[in-house]
């Protein structure tokens, strides 16, 4: 699943496979399922409450967003996410955090859907 957005005046993609749990594991050290499930809380948390996220989740939130965008654009000249952010002079989480939290659920259906068929 890939999909393209406009931040800084310019397209990103991002992309979520079955690999993403793993890529972030392996990078981040951290499990993407209990990460996005949290982050998904705490972000419409405080869009009720109309407060500032949390800082622990916008790293977060970052580590996934720079991941997916990887994932899609494995050319990227970024290896890190600070060079990768460095590249853009603003970027919302308001804006790109419900394009990746899209594309992490279609992904985890497809994932749920295809493993229900397996047991057939």
């Amino acid at each position: 699943m890939e999909k393209t957005i406009e931040i800084d005046g310019r397209p990103v993609t991002f992309r979520a496979t079955a690999a993403i749990p793993r890529l972030y594991r392996l990078r981040f050290h951290r499990d993407i399922m209990q990460d996005m499930a949290f982050m998904r809380k705490e972000i419409l948390k405080a869009q009720k409450e109309k407060k500032s996220v949390p800082v622990d989740i916008l790293t977060v939130f970052e580590n996934v967003a720079f991941l997916m965008a990887k994932h899609a654009d494995p050319s990227l000249e970024a290896n890190t996410v600070e060079e990768w952010l460095e590249t853009f002079s603003s970027f919302s989480i308001y804006t790109v955090f419900p394009v990746i939290s899209e594309l992490w659920l279609e992904n985890i259906r497809t994932l749920v859907e295809a493993k229900k068929k397996q047991g057939r």
